[in-house]
C-alpha cells in the first residue's frame, strides 16, 4: 500500500477514534494538557512511522500501542503522577460515558502496578480484546490473561478492604 493511502486511512482511524485515544491519555497523565500533547505527538509519530504498517487491519492496535508508550515516557519523564483538579473531574464528568462515577473502583485502580492498570484499562475501558492487548504491549496472549486475572485478584482484595473500613467507620 502506498504510503500516502496510508496516511488517508491512518488519519481516518485517528478521527473515528480520537476520543478513545484521548481517554486513554488522560488516565495515565490525569491532565487535560498533558493528555493533549500525548495525542498530539502520537499523531505525529504514526504518520512519521506510516510506511512502518504494513496491514491496515492492525492500524488501531498500533495507535493505542504508541498512545500507550507516549503516555509512560511522559510519566517517566514526569516522574511523578498527577492527582486530577476540581476541573478535569467535572471535564470528565461531562461526557456521555466511561467517566468513572465510582471513586473506589478508581482509588482501586491507581492502586496497581503500571503493568496490570494497563492491561484493566484496556480491556474494560477501551474494550479491546485479549489479542488486541497483546498486540498493542507486544505480549503474547497468556501473558495477558495471567496480569488480567492478577490485576482482578488485587482489585478484588482492594474494594473489599475498602468496602470492610467503610462498614467499620459507620460502627
Amino acid at each position: 500500500m502506498k504510503n500516502l493511502d496510508m496516511n488517508q486511512l491512518i488519519t481516518g482511524r485517528i478521527t473515528e477514534r480520537q476520543d478513545n485515544l484521548y481517554r486513554l491519555a488522560f488516565y495515565y497523565v490525569k491532565n487535560q494538557e498533558d493528555a493533549l500533547d500525548i495525542v498530539q505527538e502520537s499523531i505525529r509519530k504514526a504518520l512519521a512511522s506510516s510506511n512502518k504498517i504494513k496491514d491496515a487491519a492492525s492500524i488501531d492496535s498500533w495507535l493505542y500501542k504508541i498512545i500507550v508508550r507516549t503516555s509512560l515516557d511522559v510519566l517517566r519523564k514526569k516522574k511523578k503522577l498527577t492527582v486530577a483538579d476540581d476541573e478535569t473531574i467535572e471535564y470528565l464528568r461531562s461526557g456521555e460515558e466511561d467517566h468513572y462515577p465510582d471513586l473506589d473502583l478508581q482509588n482501586a485502580l491507581e492502586g496497581l502496578s503500571v503493568k496490570y492498570k494497563t492491561v484493566v484499562v484496556l480491556r474494560f475501558f477501551e474494550d479491546l480484546k485479549l489479542e488486541e492487548i497483546a498486540e498493542v504491549l507486544e505480549e503474547n496472549v497468556s501473558t495477558i490473561k495471567t496480569r488480567l486475572y492478577k490485576a482482578l485478584q488485587l482489585l478484588r482484595i482492594n474494594m473489599t478492604e475498602r468496602e470492610e473500613t467503610k462498614r467499620w467507620k459507620k460502627n
